[in-house]
């Protein structure tokens, strides 16, 4: 038992150096342009309307609408196939369909953590819940992108400066002027925890909870890489820190390692995702998602 308590603490050891190092690459300038890309008339459009109507409120109503899991049951492959039909209006370096942006993540992870397969998995799967804003499952709850895509941020609190397009996007957010939402603190105490923030309602949120519903046993530490990786606010720009618990320095090192990934892999090139779909669909078997899920 010692030796492989031992064993088990140096390969903690290796991989937090390696999360160390790979977190000294700053994020380039080519990516997240919001002041003048080719889309940015509908990507502005896209967050002032989510930073209008993302509230408590709303978040509550999705939560109550989507977490009961009754729209159907399919696969996982069947949803990266139907992500063939949307395109992130938030997203203002690609315009490509999300499906071909969720093989070029994880096949970028596969190439630099070749012994980390459940990571491999975490970036084919990070952006299914954008289906919320497709008609085939959500139905007559279809979602419009501002409550599907985009950078998260917790309500129930003022927002950061941080958020894109600043404070100033949030102007007709009615919690603005709520007396305890429009705080610093608002709905929270200070240190209780990044995973206890009621996050704005969108895709991350709600496919993290589709596989903890559906007994998904991919490590704690990918599951958040999925439910914050949208937080851009936190990981990459430092903002509602004053959220933040011990705990948290864990999944920021792994979100941050995950966001490399999902930002630089939108250049690589279209992989032969016929060819690979072989090896995805064996880490779904092995991670307990192979069959049809609860969505």
């Amino acid at each position: 038992m010692g030796g492989l308590s031992k064993a088990l603490q140096e390969r903690e050891e290796s991989v937090n150096a390696q999360l160390e190092e790979s977190s000294k690459n700053a994020f380039g300038d080519e990516f997240r342009n919001y002041e003048d890309s080719k889309r940015q008339d509908i990507v502005q459009k896209t967050y002032y309307e989510m930073h209008t109507y993302q509230t408590v409120e709303f978040g509550q109503s999705q939560r109550e609408e989507w977490l009961k899991f009754d729209k159907g049951q399919y696969t996982l492959m069947e949803m990266i196939e139907l992500l063939d039909n949307l395109v992130d209006d938030s997203d203002p370096d690609n315009d490509l369909p999300n499906s071909i942006h969720d093989f070029q993540t994880a096949e970028r992870i596969r190439q630099q953590w070749p012994d980390h397969d459940w990571f491999h998995l975490v970036g084919l799967l990070h952006d299914i819940g954008k289906v919320l804003a497709l008609p085939q499952i959500a139905k007559e709850h279809t979602l419009k992108q501002w409550a599907v895509v985009g950078d998260t941020f917790p309500v129930g609190c003022a927002p950061a400066e941080e958020c894109v397009f600043g404070v100033k996007s949030f102007a007709a957010n009615p919690d603005i002027k709520h007396p305890v939402y429009g705080t610093q603190l608002g709905m929270y105490k200070p240190q209780c925890g990044i995973s206890n923030l009621m996050m704005s309602w969108g895709h991350d949120e709600y496919m993290y909870q589709v596989l903890k519903k559906n007994g998904c046993t991919i490590p704690e530490e990918g599951l958040n890489m999925i439910r914050f990786h949208s937080f851009y606010p936190w990981h990459e720009s430092r903002a509602y820190t004053q959220f933040e618990s011990p705990e948290d320095a864990k999944i920021l090192k792994w979100v941050k390692e995950f966001n490399k990934f999902d930002l630089y892999s939108k250049g690589d090139a279209i992989p032969d995702i016929e060819k690979i779909v072989p090896y995805y669909q064996s880490l779904m078997e092995k991670y307990n998602v192979g069959g049809k899920l609860c969505w």
